[in-house]
This record gives structure tokens, C-alpha cells and sequence, in this order.
């Protein structure tokens, strides 16, 4: 055993090696269980949930496969006492899917209930359902080449860390304490703020005189699990976007806004009259929907020598068969089913009335589908899944759709919808294909067995594409997608793109404002995405990300040595995720209670006040920074946390 406790060239292969897995070929043990499918479906339930939650609020969403295979772990090893490397694997490749599932949804699809569309639980099912088997079927073929014959050369991070996580929780210890803790916490934190409203969730202050300038912060938990994870430089490029609009253009336009009292565009009151909120609303969100555009679309230019080399490499997949007898470790699900599976789904997106594409937006989404499909999952093996461009991949794909759908005679609502949905199934497909690609090489380094898997998968997209629909409806109903408490900013971006190509009534000076904002970032050497993340969105949520991001950057400098990092980074990546995930489903939980009209005792005036808020969300920091800190530390060969 060598690092991690993962075999021999688990990190590369020697010329002729052929690579071992953890659990051999010819063992078998269980692993496509009843009880992994149903604790899989479970978890891609909650995750896929919590994550739904989270995006909608800060436009991300984190990876659900470490916390799903840890909490499996928990579960399967230590209460049920069943010793399976492969049933955890199985566990967390089911799980992982809701939450990229929920990914693809929330990116897309609020922008429908933003045009006055009311679309139900089964039209959104079906449109998730079908980009998710279709991203699943398009990474099948080429999954030889690029997790078998690319080995060693491409990493697939996530993918390693979390065979890393399995190999060490086989070996002693799980770690499960970690996300049950952080859980709790951000679930009593979310019903106590936002609930009982004991205090204030959303603080903010005015700066004295210096007029339209206003700081503030959401202090939730999952912001600082958010900030914890990405890490500080991340954090930082987010903060200095916000920085750039609060502290910058608003304060600069409400100045120019008081010397001329006009009316203007596209705003129906003056800037006067709009204060630093309105002025946000009404022109912030154009400048950084341009500065977000253009960072995806520049991301996705960069990575153009990588598109076009790993899609052209990825096609040697298709001819890529194995070597003599199909081992279990080697066995995918049969091409015929493959092609009858993709040939059905374009089928039904061209005749479905629920999906109103017809038959071009149909061809469209197989071309589209398949090209980033295979170019997702080969750029989450070079760089993992967090610097995947799926949003510059559905903006390219909204561009052109509309363009073409405009050309042939869309116009209108029925246009824009038509092109929004083609965007959804592709945006969806992306997200999954990369999320499999990680999950199959997981499974190639503990010796899964990759046609189960490819099943698995499927499943977990149709357990969270069963769901979605009733959550996004909820959270909807109780919230109101594009308010302050879930402003789906990536939603809104999306709209923003298709009604300024099929309308022409977008404030274009605004957005070019942000396009050249964009264009400095890069010329300045920062990646403009993340900063103009921060310029889109509200203050209020850059600030507590930056405090995880700190704490996280405490970390990289306080420890001694790089294992050290690792251990401790490890540890609170899993308490962080159990803040999100806590939080986010209080937050479903308590949509659910508003539709239901079940009313939560609240505090009229909240008695803690701004102050008690603050004190109170840097005692949850203070938490986590504990927890990361404390002495007893795991040894990261062994286990995963203390």
C-alpha cells in the first residue's frame, strides 16, 4: 500500500503496468445492495435539496460525494456493521447525482417562474430527468479511454480525494461526527434566525458620510462553509467584485444621480428615490450580469485548446474495446442499450408537450449534448469539477440557440422558453456527465464495478429528478425566486442573455459596463469570473464567505507541514459541509412549512438585535475554526477525522 492506503500506481502507471485496483477484480463483495441503493437515493434526496437551497442563494453548489461517502461509512460500517468498500462507493456515486442534478435546475429553470411561467413538479422532472440519463449515456463510451487509458494523466481530483475517503474509512474511522455536528448547527442556526426570527439573518450598515455606500453580511452558516471550502483566494476575488459595486459604481451613481434628477433607463424612479438597494436592482445586477457573461464566455475561450483537444481525444474513446475477457472492474452498461436510451430521450424531448422544443430544439440539445458532454468530462479530469465552465457552457448554448430560433421564427415568451429549455437539458447533461466522470473514477480506484455504477447513477438522477420540481415549487412559493432571500443568480444571468437577444430591450450600456469590467480583471491577471460573481450579487453575502475563506487561509499558514494542511483542511471541509447541507434543508423544511400554512412561533421585533446576530455567527465560526484546530487530529492514512 502506498499513499492513502490506495494500491500501487493508483497516482500514475508505469509503461505496460496494469493498474490493481483496492478491491480486485476477481473479489466480489457486495455493492449494488437494496440497502446502498435506498440509503443512495436517500442521501441524493437531501443533498440534491440542500444544494437546490444553497444555489438559488449564492448562484454555487458544493460537492455532495466526501459527506455522502462518509456518512455511508457511518451508516453501512459502523451501525450496521457491514464491512463493503464497494456498497459506500455505490452510496456516494448515487448521492453525488442529486446534487449535480440540482446544480443543472437551479442554474436554469427559475428563470421560467421569473417570467410569469408556472411550470409543475412533472415538467421540471422530465427536463432534469433527461438531461441527467442523457449526460450519464453520452460519458459511458468514452469512459474507457479517458478513466482507463488516461490514467496517471488525468487526476480527476475530487474523484481520488473521495477514493482517498473510502480506502481510509475501510481502514478505521469515518468522520460522519464532523458532518452531523456542522449539520446541526446550521439547522438550528437557519430556525432560530430565519424561523423564530430571534435575530436578524441579513445585517447591514450605512457609512457615514460617504452617501450610497452601505456594507453587510448574511450571517448564515452555510456562507462561512461556502467561503471554507472555495478558500481565500476565491473568497477574496468575490469580496473585491462586491467591494467594486457597493463601494465603488453604487456610491458613484447615486452622486451623479443627485446632481441630475432625470429618469434614467431602465429604472422607473430616479436615483434618488432608489437608495443603495434600488440603485442595485435597477443597474448593479446589468453591469455584473455583463461582467458574469463575459467571465464565462472568456473562461470558456481559455479553455478552448482544452475543449477542442480533450473532445477530439474523448472521441478515441469510442473506439477504445477491452483487452480479451471483460472483467467486472472493466464491464459497462451494453452500447445497444446506449444508443436506444439516447435515440428514446431526444424522441421524447421532440414530442413531449412539456418540453416544448420541437424537433430542432431536439437536434439541438443531441449536438449541443454531446459535444459538451464529452468536453465536461474530460475537463473535470484535468482541473475537477469546481473549475468545470458549465455556466460558460449553457451561455454559449443560449447564445446560439436563441440566435438560431430567432432566425427560424421563435419569437416572444414561447422563444425565450424554448431556448431556456434547451439551455436547462444541456446545462443538466454537462453537470452530470462531470459528476459521473468522478464518480467512475472513484470506482476504477477502489474496484467498483463501472456498469453498476453507470446505473447507480441513473438512479440518483431520477430519485432527485422525481423531487425537484415539488422543491423548486416550495421554495418558490415560500421565498420567490429573485427576491433578496433567493435571488438565483445564475437564473436571472440566463434570462437576462436570451430576452437581450429576443427582445433587444436589455440596458446595453450596462452591460457592456460590465463586460469592460470583466475585460480589466483579466488584462489585470485575476480571473474575472469569481470577481464578477461578487459584482453581481449582493455585498451581504461576499462578506461571510470571505470569513471562511480566512479561516481557511489560517489554515494553509498556521500547519507545518503539507499533510497537516491536508488533514486539517479535510476536517473542516466536512463540518463546513454539514453547515450547508443543515442549513439548506431547514431551509426546504421551512418552505415546506409555509405551503402547508403551518406557522412557526416568531419574534416580533428580533430582541438579539444586529449585534447579537454578528456575535452569534462568529460563535460559528469560532466553531469551526475549533474543530479544525483541536489537538486531537486523525492521521490521514488511517482515517478520516479525529
Amino acid at each position: 500500500m502506498t499513499k492513502k492506503g490506495l494500491p500501487e500506481g493508483a497516482y500514475g502507471l508505469k509503461p505496460g503496468q496494469k493498474y490493481v485496483p483496492f478491491v480486485p477484480s476477481n473479489k466480489v463483495m457486495p455493492e449494488f445492495t437494496a440497502l446502498s441503493i435506498v440509503i443512495g437515493i436517500i442521501l441524493s434526496i437531501v443533498f440534491g435539496a440542500a444544494n437546490a437551497y444553497l444555489g438559488l442563494k449564492v448562484g454555487m453548489t458544493v460537492s455532495a460525494s466526501i459527506p455522502a461517502a462518509v456518512i455511508s461509512m457511518a451508516i453501512i460500517r459502523v451501525i450496521l456493521r457491514r464491512k463493503s468498500i464497494l456498497e459506500n462507493n455505490m452510496v456516494q456515486t448515487i448521492a453525488s447525482a442529486g446534487e449535480s442534478l440540482a446544480a443543472g435546475a437551479i442554474f436554469t429553470i427559475p428563470a421560467l417562474f421569473l417570467w410569469g411561467e408556472t411550470p409543475d413538479a412533472l415538467t421540471m422532472g422530465l427536463i432534469t430527468f433527461i438531461g441527467g440519463t442523457l449526460g450519464v449515456l453520452f460519458m459511458i463510451p468514452i469512459r474507457r479511454y479517458l478513466i482507463v487509458k488516461e490514467h496517471g494523466v488525468l487526476p480527476y481530483p475530487e474523484g481520488a480525494a473521495c477514493a482517498e475517503v473510502l480506502v481510509a474509512g475501510e481502514e478505521g474511522g469515518t468522520g460522519a461526527g464532523l458532518i452531523f455536528a456542522g449539520g446541526l448547527i446550521g439547522l438550528v442556526y437557519k430556525f432560530l434566525g430565519d424561523g423564530m426570527k430571534l435575530f436578524p439573518t441579513e445585517i447591514e450598515w450605512q457609512i457615514p458620510k460617504f452617501k450610497g455606500a452601505a456594507v453587510g453580511a448574511d450571517v448564515l452558516p452555510a456562507l462561512l462553509g461556502v467561503g471554507f471550502i472555495i478558500g481565500p483566494k476565491i473568497s477574496a476575488y468575490m469580496l473585491a467584485g462586491a467591494i467594486l459595486g457597493w463601494l465603488g459604481f453604487i456610491p458613484m451613481i447615486t452622486l451623479f444621480g443627485e446632481a441630475n434628477p432625470t429618469l434614467i433607463f431602465p429604472s422607473p424612479n430616479t436615483i434618488v428615490e432608489l437608495g443603495y438597494w434600488g440603485i442595485w436592482s435597477r443597474y448593479i445586477r446589468y453591469i455584473g450580469a455583463g461582467a458574469v457573461a463575459t467571465g464565462g464566455i472568456i473562461s470558456l475561450v481559455k479553455a478552448l485548446p482544452t475543449i477542442i483537444s480533450s473532445f477530439r481525444d474523448a472521441l478515441k474513446g469510442f473506439g477504445v474495446k477491452s483487452e480479451g475477457a471483460v472483467e467486472r472492474t472493466d464491464k459497462d452498461i451494453n452500447v445497444m442499450w446506449i444508443i436506444a436510451g439516447v435515440v428514446v430521450l431526444v424522441v421524447l424531448i421532440a414530442v413531449l408537450p412539456q418540453i416544448p422544443v420541437g424537433i430542432l430544439g431536439a437536434i439541438l440539445i443531441a449536438i449541443f449534448g454531446f459535444f459538451f458532454v464529452t468536453v465536461s468530462s474530460r475537463i473535470v479530469g484535468l482541473v475537477g469539477s469546481s473549475s468545470n465552465p458549465v455556466s460558460g457552457m449553457t451561455i454559449a448554448t443560449l447564445l446560439i440557440t436563441t440566435i438560431i430560433m430567432k432566425a427560424v421564427g421563435y419569437s416572444g415568451t414561447e422563444g425565450m422558453v424554448s431556448a431556456l429549455l434547451v439551455g436547462a437539458v444541456i446545462c443538466t447533461a454537462a453537470a452530470i456527465a462531470g459528476d459521473t466522470s468522478q464518480d467512475l473514477k472513484t470506482g476504477y480506484l477502489v474496484g467498483a464495478s463501472p456498469y453498476r455504477q453507470q446505473l447507480g447513477e441513473i438512479i440518483g438522477v431520477a430519485a432527485a429528478a422525481v423531487v425537484i420540481g415539488f422543491i423548486m415549487i416550495m421554495l418558490n412559493n415560500a421565498y420567490t425566486f429573485g427576491s433578496a432571500e433567493l435571488g438565483a443568480p445564475q437564473a436571472t444571468l440566463m434570462k437576462l442573455v436570451i430576452e437581450g437577444i429576443m427582445n433587444g430591450n436589455l440596458p446595453w450600456d450596462l452591460v457592456f459596463m460590465g463586460a469592460a469590467s470583466a475585460v480589466v480583471f483579466e488584462l489585470l491577471g485575476v480571473s474575472s469570473l469569481p470577481v464578477a460573481i461578487g459584482l453581481y450579487l449582493p455585498i451581504h453575502l461576499s462578506t461571510p464567505i470571505m470569513v471562511g475563506g480566512l479561516i481557511r487561509g489560517l489554515v494553509d499558514r498556521t500547519s507545518k507541514n503539507e499533510e497537516e494542511v491536508k488533514d486539517k483542511v479535510e476536517t473542516g471541509i466536512l463540518f463546513s459541509s454539514g453547515l450547508i447541507a443543515g442549513e439548506g434543508l431547514m431551509g426546504v423544511i421551512m418552505a415546506g412549512l409555509t405551503a402547508a400554512s403551518i406557522n412557526i412561533f416568531k419574534f416580533e421585533n428580533s430582541p438579539l438585535g444586529q449585534v447579537g446576530a454578528l456575535i452569534v455567527f462568529l460563535a460559528v465560526a469560532a466553531s469551526l475554526v475549533y474543530v479544525v484546530y483541536r489537538k486531537k487530529q486523525r492521521s490521514s492514512s488511517k482515517n478520516i477525522s479525529a
